[in-house]
């Protein structure tokens, strides 16, 4: 056995080293915001929390109302988080800038951290594309085989398979983070789920954030898992656009040849190029949501 045979067999998988690449990337990134904005933010709790305490007390310093809640300081008691940008939320806060989701509940306010934030994004955005591309295609692929192997023992079309899939789906990345979020956030089912759709749609409203609420301790293991939960989240949405799209194009050609068979000459050629042509199946998966 030669050396690119053995090469061959020991390299692994693109998908891991793409995969590992994204999360050192982001863990990077979110080491940097952390020096970059936490010193800052530890600096401004012991005056936030003096002018919080005065408007507290003589209801007239209310500029302080948003300058407490920008760094995570509680309103409603003495009790404070130590801000919002620890470790794992700006590890999130790297991850939502790369998917472009973007809350606004917190932001860059050091020099070095607005500048570091363009260039984090500029090199970020693409490789959670290449990244997100390709974990939607192995997921339209585990689809695919598991409909196959089942079409082959059952020995009849298993097009129900494709459903089962998408419920599967829809329990996996908003069942179970709504009930997950109703419990954590003490959001409403309704809360809860606009949340989930808000955020895997790359909407990111802001005006509901996991992991954001000062008057609440979070878990550590909450932040990981909302993390994990954004990043398959997005490529298992936008693969549903992906075959939503699909749906819609053969919905449309049949249209065509529908309207087009009142006229015999187009109807017979609109037949013959459908029994000539191929269904194509788009396995493109993030590029919907761009």
């Amino acid at each position: 056995m030669g050396f690119k045979e053995m090469f061959n067999l020991a390299r692994v998988p693109s998908i891991l080293l793409l995969g590992a690449l994204y999360v050192a990337y982001v863990l990077i990134g979110g080491v940097i915001f952390w020096h970059l904005e936490g010193q800052l933010g530890t600096r401004d709790v012991g005056y936030i929390i003096e002018q919080k305490q005065n408007l507290l007390n003589k209801y007239t310093c209310l500029n302080a109302v948003q300058d407490a809640s920008k760094a995570g300081i509680s309103l409603r008691s003495n009790y404070t988080t130590d801000g919002f940008w620890k470790f794992t939320t700006s590890a999130v806060f790297a991850a939502t800038v790369v998917t472009t989701i973007g809350y606004g509940n917190i932001s860059p306010r050091s020099s070095g951290g607005q500048i570091f934030c363009v260039f984090f994004a500029l090199f970020g955005i693409p490789l959670n594309i290449v990244v997100l591309n390709r974990v939607g295609k192995y997921m339209l692929a585990i689809e695919r085989n598991i409909s196959d192997f089942l079409e082959g023992k059952m020995n009849h079309n298993t097009r129900w398979i494709h459903f089962i899939s998408y419920l599967s789906g829809m329990v996996l990345f908003f069942v179970v983070p709504m009930l997950v979020f109703q419990n954590q956030e003490g959001w409403t089912y309704s809360q809860a789920i606009y949340y989930c759709f808000i955020t895997l749609s790359t909407i990111g409203f802001g005006d509901f954030v996991a992991d954001n609420n000062p008057e609440k301790t979070y878990p550590d293991w909450y932040s990981i898992l909302t993390a994990c939960w954004i990043f398959f989240g997005l490529a298992w949405l936008a693969l549903v656009i992906n075959h939503s799209i699909e749906i819609l194009e053969r919905i449309n050609n049949q249209l065509k040849g529908w309207w087009g068979s009142k006229n015999p000459k187009e109807g017979s050629a609109n037949a013959e190029d459908n029994h000539n042509t191929e269904p194509e199946t788009d396995t493109s998966c993030y590029e919907a949501n761009y």
